[in-house]
């Protein structure tokens, strides 16, 4: 069983529903606010190259330096952002991202 813990918070997975994962707050908390800003609010949305590159820009320093880290982490907050209904992936090839409404 997985305890609270004030310095981790709950992830999910779109591709892996019910599956909940325990990471680290901070970082969790900036680079989810790095993909909001960095993810367009409509359609055709961006690709996931694009949002990651343009997401560095807003990522805090001492939490990732040099943007050490920053794909994991990206990916684990996309993930987590689709299973929570708050990115919408368009369809086709390449994939492609928005904020939902």
């Amino acid at each position: 069983m997985i305890t609270p813990d004030a310095d981790r918070v709950a992830i999910e997975n779109v591709n892996h529903p019910g599956k909940v994962a325990r990471v680290d707050r901070a970082k969790y908390e900036a680079m989810r606010r790095a993909y909001l800003r960095a993810a367009p609010t409509s359609s055709p949305g961006r690709t996931i190259a694009e949002i990651h590159q343009a997401l560095l820009r807003h990522l805090p320093e001492d939490l990732f330096p040099g943007g050490a880290k920053a794909g994991w982490w990206a990916k684990a907050v996309q993930l987590d952002l689709e299973a929570k209904g708050l990115l919408v992936r368009g369809r086709g090839s390449p994939v492609r991202l928005w904020r939902s409404g």
